[in-house]
C-alpha cells in the first residue's frame, strides 16, 4: 500500500530529534486515490513533544483539498489534548479549484483550528515554499513566521495580479508578517527549535527555565550600549533571539534567557530616529506584549525613546489607535513586567512603555535616565524662553532642566520609579526581579480560615 511521499517525511525527520517522528494518517486518500499533499505527524524537539504538518510540493504540488484540511485538524486535536505546539511548513500551489465550495469550507476548519488553538499552544509557520491565498491568511494567525531565503513566497494576491512585486522574503519581513528570516532550511529548523526550546508547551506550563549558563551576577560596564547590544549585554550568554528584526527597528523585540529563565524583551533603539515609537514600532511591540503575556513569559523593557513620532502620516494611520493598542497590551497583560529606564523617556514614551501607571510590577531607572515630560530643549523653549540671557544661556538652561526637572531621581521621589540602579548592577537586579515574580499570580487567593494565635 502506498504511503505518504518520501520528500515530506523527510522535512520532517529533518525537525525531529534522530528516530523520534511518527505519522499520522499516512495512507488517508482522495476519493482518486491519490495521497493528499500534506504529511503530519508528532515527534521530540531537543526532547519536547511537537506536532507538526508538512505540505508536500511533490505530491499534487501541495493542493489543498478538505482531506488535507481534516489531516491537520485531527493534528491538532492531538496537539491541543496534550498541550504540545505546531508547527506547520507551508508549501503550496494553492487549492483544488474543482473541488468547489468544498474546499473552500476546509479552508475555513482550517482557520477555526488555528483559531481556536491561538493563546494556547505555540504555533510556528515555516514557509518553505509558495504560501498563497487563503494559506497565506492561515500562516498569519500563526505566533511566529519563519521565512527560507530564496525560497519562501508569501501572498494573498500573487505579483501578476497586483502588479508588485509582492510576496518575497525581504518584503514580507520589511512589512512585518516574517518573524524570521533564516539563511536556508537547515538554519530555519535550527530557529524553530531555539523557539520551541524557548517557550513554554501550552499556556499553562508556566515560565521556561533552564538550567543556568551564566552568571546571575555578572557586572556591566559603566558606559552602557543601546538597542541590540544592550540586549545582548543583559541577557545569558550574550543570546538575543529577536523578532521581525526587518520591520520597525527603532522597537526592538525578541527572546532572552535571565538566570535561566526565558524573557520576552521590548526595547527602544535610540540609534533608529531617537527611539521615536512609530505606528509600527506600536504594532510591533503590543503584539509581542500579548504573545508573552498569552504563554506567562516575563517582559522585560527597556525604555530609551524622545517620545512618539510626529508626521501627517502618522496622524492618519491613525497613531492614536496605535498607541492606545500599545497601552492596552501593557495594561491588560498580567505576566511579570519589569521596566528600566536606562536613557531618556521623553513624553508619552515614559508612560505607555510598560510604565508603574500601566501595571508594571517594578520599574527601575539607571541614575543618568531623563525623565521629563517633554523633550529639555522644548521645555525650556516653552517654559523658560523669557529667562535666557547673556549670562543664562540656553544650553545652561537646558542642563538646569535636566537636572531638575528630568532626573530619574524625581520620578524616584514620587513613586513613578521603585528604584535608581548603578549600570553595573542592571543584570542582577533584572534577573532578580524576574525571579521575585516568577510565581506571580493575579487571581485572588482563597482563604478556608484564619490561621489562631497560640
Amino acid at each position: 500500500m502506498e504511503k505518504s511521499t518520501t520528500v515530506g517525511c523527510e522535512k520532517m525527520i529533518a525537525l525531529f530529534d534522530a528516530g523520534t517522528f511518527v505519522e499520522i494518517g499516512a495512507y488517508m486518500k482522495r476519493a482518486s486515490g491519490e495521497l493528499t499533499g500534506v504529511v503530519c505527524g508528532y515527534g521530540a524537539v531537543d526532547g519536547k513533544l511537537v506536532y507538526a504538518f508538512v505540505q508536500d510540493s511533490d505530491r499534487q504540488k501541495g493542493a489543498f483539498d478538505a482531506l488535507q484540511a481534516e489531516k491537520i485538524a485531527v493534528l491538532y486535536g492531538m496537539a491541543m489534548k496534550n498541550g504540545a505546539p505546531v508547527v506547520g511548513f507551508f508549501d503550496s500551489i494553492g487549492a483544488f479549484v474543482g473541488d468547489g465550495a468544498s474546499v473552500m469550507s476546509a479552508y475555513g476548519k482550517l482557520l477555526k483550528v488555528v483559531s481556536d488553538a491561538s493563546g494556547m499552544i505555540p504555533q510556528i509557520a515555516v514557509i518553505s515554499g509558495v504560501c498563497s491565498g487563503m494559506a497565506a491568511t492561515v500562516a498569519a494567525m500563526f505566533d511566529v513566521i519563519v521565512t527560507v531565503k530564496e525560497k519562501s513566497k508569501l501572498f494573498v494576491n500573487a505579483p501578476f495580479v497586483t502588479g508588485k512585486d509582492v510576496g518575497s522574503v525581504d518584503y514580507v519581513a520589511q512589512n512585518g508578517l516574517a518573524s524570521v528570516v533564516a539563511e536556508s532550511k537547515k538554519d530555519a529548523n535550527r530557529a524553530v527549535a531555539t523557539l520551541l526550546t524557548m517557550l513554554p508547551s501550552n499556556s499553562n506550563e508556566g515560565i521556561c527555565i533552564e538550567e543556568i549558563r551564566d552568571n546571575i551576577n555578572r557586572k556591566l560596564g559603566e558606559q552602557l550600549p543601546s538597542g541590540r547590544a544592550l540586549i545582548a549585554e543583559v541577557a545569558d550568554c550574550g543570546q538575543f533571539f529577536e523578532i521581525g528584526a526587518d520591520f520597525a527597528p527603532e522597537m526592538r523585540t525578541g527572546l532572552i534567557q535571565l538566570g535561566g529563565a526565558t524573557c520576552g524583551v521590548i526595547a527602544n533603539d535610540p540609534s533608529i530616529n531617537g527611539g521615536v515609537i512609530t505606528v509600527e514600532g506600536a504594532k510591533k511591540a503590543a503584539k509581542w506584549i500579548s504573545l508573552c503575556d498569552g504563554f506567562s513569559v516575563p517582559v522585560v523593557t527597556l525604555v530609551d525613546s524622545v517620545g512618539v513620532e510626529v508626521s501627517a502620516e502618522a496622524e492618519n494611520a491613525p497613531l492614536a489607535a496605535q498607541l492606545g493598542k500599545l497601552a492596552m497590551a501593557y495594561a491588560t497583560a498580567n505576566t511579570a513586567k519589569i521596566t528600566v529606564v536606562v536613557g531618556k523617556a521623553y513624553g508619552a514614551a515614559f508612560t505607555i512603555m510598560g510604565s508603574k501607571a500601566l501595571g508594571a510590577d517594578m520599574v527601575y531607572a539607571l541614575p543618568s535616565a531623563e525623565i521629563s515630560v517633554m523633550a529639555p530643549e522644548s521645555a525650556v523653549a516653552f517654559l523658560w524662553n523669557a529667562r535666557i540671557t547673556e549670562q543664562n544661556t540656553r544650553a545652561d538652561l537646558v542642563a538646569e532642566w535636566k537636572a531638575t526637572n528630568a532626573s530619574a531621581e524625581n520620578a524616584a521621589a514620587d513613586g513613578s520609579v521603585d528604584d535608581l540602579i548603578d549600570p553595573t548592577e542592571l543584570r542582577q537586579r533584572i534577573c532578580s526581579a524576574v525571579y521575585m515574580l516568577l510565581m506571580k499570580n493575579d487571581a485572588t487567593l482563597t482563604r478556608k480560615h484564619c490561621n489562631l494565635p497560640l
